[in-house]
């Protein structure tokens, strides 16, 4: 017998509860889906069919009984859409219907790896690869969403139709398997809030689909709250154990430790088919070279495996700048080779020969470094060789570091894993792009990739391939994982039951590795932006890349693309977290200090709600910005939300309208903020098939920010800040401070390019006897309002405030009237501050106090 509280009994009440179909807000009848009787698509086809969620919903979710009662008491609002066709196949293209003069925001694939937002008003705006579209329904001031899903071995997307037609492709990824019917193979939901539908509707296909979990259910990394250096644009692949020591000495020497190290992609055993099977390849440089090498081993490359505890090789820190200059002499030599032989060259011996000349002055800078016996000495104890080794040395020298992740690709390094060179069943199965991929962006990857085939893991080995490779690094000191490369299973599916099999095999091996040998919680998802992953792949991953990478220059050769690309990445991620935010944890990527746009880059991640890291060159940072970033003990003051674009910018296009600032809004303890960055300047071409700059577009823009920007009803701890009735406004690039008021007219503001403002919003409180007072922060942190971590105001026997505040420099608030006194951490003698009449600033200056783990106590009595 059941007892009294059983979750499942429960659970089936419920439903049982909510049979009633006839109050769903989609219904669908003479060839239109209605929603609240609006016609959202017109011209259905006879052979679509709409099913209600709770007629569609499994009773065997395991999804938590608070999260499967807020869906079902959303049930009405959302149902799910299927086809038949008269015959099978493994690929089916059908259309949903038709729909113009709409507004509508999307997410697409515009490479195997990443996904964009895309505005229009058509179906057949739509772009390959549509992951959702968020559609507007101003007629009943709501939003409506169309998402493609899995449903049994296959999954969907979305594309554009023609006059106005959306097409739903469901396909297997494999010849054996076909299908000619379904019943939800793509889901719908409509809400009068943007963000509670995309929390609804992601809520509710978990429910149903049973094979992911939210956020919500999960941990996240520690590292989300703190300063990490990845090693990926300062080395490439020629990152060692001595530039990484010297690296973090340089960061420790300017005043900022690293709490988290990645030792991203060439720390590994890889080497080329035709090359000595148990030897790694030599001098490679620059990401492209090793993507059609597999792993021959599944431990540390030789350059690590011969590190030696107590000692380190004396390092050029100019040397990487050097390799990486003639590696990329090297592949421009190449691509002109390459150009040649196109336009009809038959004699490319000179081409040949200048490439043979520039690879043996890279070999001979290379020279023996590794092999070097001159060492100097560090303060640890000598005798152990190895990344164990190594990781010890980093943590007793470094004693803020608390996390080292390594890089690998999902199916182990680019090419995979090397047949008969492990014990592990391995094969090299060729590349086969589905067809809807065709409307993606030209890729390097995806060529060398296609080139080499994949040496894959056989699936039902998935387990014991993790395992066998994360046992070890957590052995050696290695805490976490950065998993690159994912969305590959979709090339090689052909032989094992589809993608979706395919994927679970391999994602239910990574989740139990992640379990067992990194807490749970130490990986990072990259180049994952696909609905494959997020609805197969986390049930235990809980973080992930938002954005594409961040490139520092346009691998194209633009010249302006330095500027124009950062925009891109900040549009990618801010879009992008509409929906993986309600899986995973966003990453907005590393960048570097010392970039032509670093300032920019470092606004947004300072809101953005994630980790924030850098790829800084070794002799390449800009403390003074860092600092501004991060706490000197490597600890940030990060936001309490993920970053989301505001409303009045989801249907605009903020990269090339030459119109739109793009706003990001999110959450402190006792504030709000709202980001303004000017992005304009490229965007996606869809006829180019690529991101491009737009140069007519990359000028200064106007726009307007307001306390409603930010969406206060997102979180219980915020709901009730939204209802104050005047705030103070801070203006971190101006230094502005000014209240307003709800129903206050917007702030205007005008945004050079690649530059932006962060808006603090604090509730106002009111201390009696007229006196009003907000707390703001330390204004020399870009997220002021992130270092307040306590704030307790007592009326009733004095009128004071008291502050917990982390972090060291000059606190901020806003007052209508002068302090009697302000007391710091308790001394019995007064601290001194300065009060301004005019805009009520009240500054004290705090000193950063390392006992205490840089908090302070500031009290001001009135």
């Amino acid at each position: 017998m059941a007892p009294p509280n059983d979750p499942v009994n429960s659970i089936c009440n419920i439903l049982k509860s909510s049979k009633n179909d006839g109050n769903n807000f989609f219904h669908l009848s003479d060839g239109k889906l209605f929603v609240k009787n609006v016609p959202l698509l017109s011209q259905v086809p006879a052979n679509v069919t709409f099913r209600s969620f709770s007629s569609v919903v499994s009773q065997s979710s395991d999804a938590p009984l608070p999260l499967y009662q807020r869906v079902l008491s959303n049930s009405q609002k959302g149902g799910f859409l299927g086809f038949n066709k008269d015959e099978s196949s493994d690929r089916l293209m059908n259309s949903l219907g038709r729909f113009t003069g709409r507004d509508f925001v999307s997410i697409f694939r515009f490479k195997t790896w990443w996904s964009t937002q895309w505005v229009g008003n058509s179906g057949s705006d739509l772009q390959m690869e549509t992951q959702w579209v968020l559609l507007n329904v101003p007629e009943i001031k709501a939003y409506a969403v169309i998402i493609p899903i899995i449903e049994g071995n296959f999954r969907s997307a979305l594309h554009p139709g023609s006059d106005g037609h959306v097409m739903i492709c469901a396909e297997s990824g494999s010849s054996k398997v076909k299908s000619s019917s379904f019943d939800a193979i793509a889901y719908v939901h409509v809400s009068e809030n943007p963000y509670n539908l995309m929390k609804e509707a992601y809520g509710a296909i978990r429910v149903h689909l049973n094979t992911f979990k939210l956020l919500e259910e999960k941990s996240v990394p520690p590292i989300v709250n703190k300063f990490g250096w990845c090693t990926w644009d300062a080395f490439y692949l020629t990152v060692n154990p001595a530039g990484i020591w010297h690296g973090l000495k340089e960061f420790a020497d300017g005043g900022i430790s690293p709490r988290f190290l990645i030792i991203d992609d060439g720390w590994q055993s890889i080497s080329f088919d035709g090359q000595n099977p148990h030897e790694d390849a030599k001098n490679l440089v620059l990401g492209g070279t090793q993507m059609t090498a597999r792993l021959h081993r599944l431990d540390e490359g030789e350059k690590f495996r011969k590190y030696k505890s107590g000692t380190i090789p004396p390092f050029d820190p100019k040397k990487p700048k050097m390799l990486i200059s003639k590696a990329i002499e090297i592949e421009h030599a190449e691509k002109a080779r390459d150009k040649a032989a196109q336009s009809g060259v038959t004699d490319l011996s000179q081409f040949e020969t200048q490439i043979q000349k520039l690879k043996k002055e890279l070999d001979e800078m290379f020279g023996g470094d590794d092999d070097q016996q001159g060492k100097i000495s560090c303060t640890c104890k000598s005798g152990n060789f190895g990344m164990g080794a190594f990781t010890r040395d980093l943590r007793k020298n470094f004693k803020g570091l608390d996390d080292i992740y390594v890089w690998h690709a999902l199916c182990g390094a680019w090419g995979g894993v090397r047949p008969g060179a492990t014990h592990l069943n391995s094969k090299i199965v060729p590349c086969k792009l589905s067809p809807g991929l065709d409307g993606t962006m030209n890729d390097l990857a995806v060529v060398k990739i296609v080139e080499g085939g994949i040496g894959l893991v056989h699936p039902n080995q998935a387990d014991d391939f993790y395992d066998s490779m994360h046992s070890y690094l957590a052995k050696v000191g290695i805490t976490g994982v950065k998993v690159d490369v994912i969305h590959t299973l979709e090339y090689v599916c052909e032989e094992y039951g589809g993608r979706v099999e395919l994927a679970k095999a391999y994602y239910e091996g990574l989740s139990k590795s992640l379990a067992k040998n990194f807490n749970g919680t130490g990986l990072i998802s990259s180049m994952q932006q696909c609905n494959d992953f997020f609805l197969l792949g986390t049930r235990q991953i809980s973080m992930g890349r938002v954005g594409d990478d961040f490139w520092f220059q346009d691998p194209n050769g633009d010249p302006n693309g330095v500027y124009w690309l950062q925009g891109v990445h900040m549009i990618h991620c801010a879009y992008n977290s509409l929906w993986m935010g309600q899986i995973i944890q966003p990453d907005w990527d590393m960048f570097q200090s010392d970039h032509l746009c670093a300032k920019f880059h470092a606004g947004s991640r300072a809101i953005c709600g994630g980790p924030v890291y850098v790829s800084d060159s070794l002799s390449g940072h800009d403390f003074d910005l860092l600092k501004k970033l991060v706490y000197p003990d490597g600890t940030i003051p990060k936001c309490q939300h993920f970053a989301l674009p505001t409303r009045d910018c989801l249907f605009k296009n903020p990269l090339f309208d030459g119109n739109t600032v793009l706003k990001i809004w999110n959450f402190n303890k006792y504030g709000g903020v709202v980001g303004a960055f000017n992005c304009q300047g490229a965007g996606w071409d869809s006829k180019e098939q690529r991101i491009k700059g737009y140069s007519q577009c990359y000028k200064a823009v106007t726009g307007k920010v307001h306390v409603s920007d930010i969406e206060w009803d997102q979180t219980k701890e915020s709901t009730e800040m939204g209802e104050a009735e005047e705030y103070a406004v801070y203006l971190s690039e101006a230094g502005k401070l000014f209240l307003t008021k709800s129903d206050s007219d917007p702030i205007e503001i005008t945004i050079q390019p690649s530059s932006f403002e962060i808006y603090s919003f604090v509730p106002i409180s009111h201390l009696g006897s007229g006196i009003k007072f907000a707390p703001i922060g330390l204004t020399d942190m870009f997220n002021c309002g992130g270092s307040i971590h306590d704030l307790q105001y007592d009326a009733a026997v004095a009128r004071s405030v008291k502050i917990e505040v982390k972090g060291g420099g000059n606190f901020l608030a806003y007052s209508s009237a002068s302090p009697k006194k302000c007391i710091l951490n308790g001394a019995a003698e007064e601290a001194g501050f300065d009060w301004s009449s005019e805009e009520g600033k009240l500054v004290v200056n705090i000193p950063w106090i390392e006992e205490s783990g840089g908090i302070s106590n500031v009290t001001f009595v009135f």
